[in-house]
């Protein structure tokens, strides 16, 4: 197992060198990124707020005990958020922070995405323009005895690390632009649920019974 390993590794230093070799260490960390990031967006319960919308609903409609049910069926990472809010505790901005401590867990790993998807194109290039230099140089080293097939293979080795940079690349951008999507979409949810919760339209069942006259 270990000699298969090691034997796939130096073909692909012989094929690509070092650049190709550390391009294939960032993809493999990318996915392991990845997989954590939807493990930990499916444990958050990420997008899954059918619960918290009918607290919201109940609570801005005045049914304060419906709200109260509702949370208490909720599984999301905002419910602490959400009970603080319904129970009084902090003003906007003290609930806005408790949710963006709450995003920010969940962003964690994205800047290394970021820096990735924008890494890995230039050490393609990098390994590019290193693979043309030998290409050349063994050009010059045949002297008048040039044979085309060394420069097409060399050119041919140089190019592909730019391939695997771009592939490395590519989806990166687009599962990081598909996490920042639902982290926009998380932030705006919470803040039309706070500004809901805290100035709510209608009345609770107790403040309109205690508001009515007793007639004799």
């Amino acid at each position: 197992m270990i000699d298969t390993l090691q034997d796939a590794l130096m073909r692909i230093l012989d094929l690509g060198g070092p650049v190709v070799l550390l391009l294939g260490a960032l993809s493999i960390l990318v996915l392991t990124v990845v997989l954590y990031k939807l493990w930990q967006f499916a444990a958050a319960r990420v997008g899954s707020h059918t619960s918290l919308r009918a607290a919201v609903s109940a609570w801005d409609a005045g049914d304060r005990a419906a709200a109260r049910s509702h949370l208490e069926r909720s599984r999301s990472y905002l419910r602490p958020v959400m009970d603080m809010a319904l129970s009084g505790q902090g003003d906007a901005n003290r609930l806005e922070a408790e949710a963006e401590a709450r995003f920010a867990r969940l962003e964690s790993g994205f800047r290394l995405l970021d820096s990735v998807a924008q890494m890995a194109p230039l050490l393609g290039l990098f390994g590019t323009v290193l693979g043309m230099i030998s290409a050349f140089q063994a050009l010059q080293e045949a002297g008048a005895q040039v044979d085309p097939s060394i420069l097409a293979g060399g050119i041919w080795v140089a190019l592909l690390t730019t391939a695997v940079g771009l592939a490395v690349a590519m989806p990166t951008a687009l599962l990081l632009s598909w996490f920042e999507s639902r982290m926009d979409r998380e932030r705006v949810f919470a803040q039309q649920a706070l500004r809901t919760i805290l100035s709510p339209e209608g009345r609770s069942v107790d403040a309109t019974a205690m508001a009515e006259p007793v007639h004799a």
